[in-house]
């Protein structure tokens, strides 16, 4: 199912963009970003009317252009055909583009879990997937497992993710654009969005909460279909609670103690547990929203028993209101670490629900395709690909064959 499209960005032009009040909108214009690039993905329809009026068109333009972004899925300027040439000109002299990105390379899993690679504008690669599912009354779900930056700068034991260096941050529309070119792959819209891609979303909270916003109001991907997930990053879960969002937070866990929890995520060292589960409960009371806590299940490190009963006894003593989500360990090649074998997943589930918690095992997909959520490593991930007409994006000796793991 690999494909590859190619995104001609139209030139900048050095000409400066004149914002100017409209006198047919009663309310304050929309505020329209001044930085290079200018970028139309991620912009409100309000927003792109303004444009509209700035650059000389009436407000019913912003509204077509909202049209050919969100919905068409238009990648160029060139191809806005229903606009007037001089309105297309006018964007393109302004310096504004759609702000898609090509894709470099897709594999597909039996299970029909689709996992991509984004070329984005300065060569980098990011990872997204596609995972569908059926429900009981035959409706298929669309979830997009999308990422927030390149590469991680956490470095967890157990994912390579972080070993392949992290490079910068996304920008909001190149996280929302990984929405869309799975909605397009699927012809199927996205019902699902998780932000548990390469990165870390605490550490982009801007963007992640600017492309939250877009996904919601421009997309219509409802707040409550929305998950954020975080290893923990100090002060971050207070500053997502003021926001008040209907989005579940996932904090991922991996350990019942701080001692083990930092040897298994290094970053721990700098948060201890009792800080981070209090600020959980905040988060709980602040928003009504409960917390999940995912739980990587390591053959040996952390799936006996007495582990499952100590997070038991570690929860109940910070409130209520969690949930478990255990993810049994995504093997790697040449990893250090293994999968827990069936029965022993199960015992941990019991151990749980013993104490009553609320606990659930996440489902593993794409395996058979080395493409279970952040699997995909290239050789290309700490530095760019490099521009030569001589190198096939879809040649396959550019990415690295193994596979590897950022269960969170």
């Amino acid at each position: 199912m690999a494909s590859l499209q190619h995104v001609c960005t139209a030139p900048l032009a050095r000409a400066a963009f004149r914002v100017r009040a409209a006198a047919s909108i009663s309310s304050p214009p929309a505020r329209l970003p001044k930085s290079e690039p200018r970028v139309l993905l991620g912009l409100s329809e309000e927003q792109l009317r303004q444009l509209s009026l700035d650059l000389g068109q009436q407000s019913y333009r912003g509204k077509q252009l909202h049209d050919l972004i969100y919905k068409t899925k238009s990648k160029e300027i060139e191809q806005f055909k229903h606009l007037p040439q001089e309105f297309r000109d006018a964007l393109v002299g302004a310096g504004w583009r759609v702000g898609r990105s090509p894709m470099h390379h897709s594999v597909a899993a039996a299970d029909g879990t689709l996992k991509i690679l984004l070329k984005l504008e300065d060569n980098r690669l990011i990872e997204t997937v596609g995972i569908p599912a059926e429900d009981k009354k035959g409706s298929t779900r669309l979830t997009a497992c999308i990422s927030s930056q390149v590469g991680c700068p956490l470095r967890c034991s157990f994912c390579a993710t972080g070993k392949g260096g992290f490079s910068r941050n996304l920008k909001p529309h190149e996280i929302v654009e990984q929405v869309l070119v799975i909605e397009e792959l699927f012809k199927h819209r996205v019902s699902n969005v998780v932000f548990m891609g390469m990165g870390e979303p605490m550490l982009n909270l801007k963007s992640v909460l600017e492309a939250h916003r877009c996904l919601n109001k421009e997309i219509r991907i409802g707040q409550r279909m929305m998950t954020i997930s975080t290893v923990g990053v100090p002060n971050t879960i207070k500053m997502l609670a003021s926001h008040k969002l209907q989005s579940t937070l996932a904090v991922s866990l991996h350990a019942p103690n701080q001692k083990l929890r930092e040897t298994i995520v290094p970053s721990a060292k700098s948060y201890p547990l009792d800080a981070l589960l209090h600020d959980c409960e905040d988060y709980f009371i602040q928003t009504g929203r409960r917390v999940t806590f995912e739980y990587t299940l390591l053959a040996d490190i952390n799936d006996k028993a007495e582990h499952a009963l100590e997070l038991a006894e570690l929860l109940h003593s910070h409130g209520r209101g969690y949930h478990v989500n255990l993810i049994p360990f995504n093997p790697i090649e040449g990893s250090e670490f293994r999968r827990p074998y069936k029965k022993v997943v199960l015992a941990f589930v019991e151990a749980l629900e013993s104490r009553k918690i609320t606990v659930s095992v996440r489902q593993t997909r794409g395996l058979d395709a080395n493409a279970a959520c952040g699997q995909l490593r290239n050789e290309f991930q700490k530095n760019p690909l490099l521009d030569s007409p001589s190198m096939s994006l879809m040649d396959e000796s550019n990415l690295l064959p193994e596979l590897v793991s950022c269960a969170r």
